[in-house]
C-alpha cells in the first residue's frame, strides 16, 4: 500500500476488464477514492492524490494498466 493511502490501492485483477466495471468495483471496494475512466493517452496532471485511482482503457473501453491510487 502507498503512504499515506487507506484501504486497498491498486487492482491488478481488473486488467482486462470493461472500464465501467472496473471503476464500479474500485469504487465499492474502496469507497475512499473516486474512479477515473481515462482514455490512453488523455493529458493528465502529475499530482499524487490519494484519493483518485485512474483506469485507463483503450478504444474498445477495456482497462490496459493497473489502476492504482495516484
Amino acid at each position: 500500500m502507498a503512504s499515506g493511502c487507506k484501504g486497498k490501492d491498486s487492482w491488478p485483477e481488473l486488467v482486462g476488464a470493461e472500464g465501467k466495471v472496473a471503476k464500479a468495483t474500485i469504487e465499492r471496494e474502496n469507497p475512499l477514492v473516486t474512479a477515473l475512466i481515462l482514455h490512453i493517452g488523455a493529458p493528465i496532471t502529475q499530482d499524487l492524490r490519494f484519493d483518485r485511482v485512474r483506469v485507463w482503457v483503450n478504444t474498445n473501453g477495456i482497462v490496459t494498466w493497473i489502476p492504482v491510487i495516484a
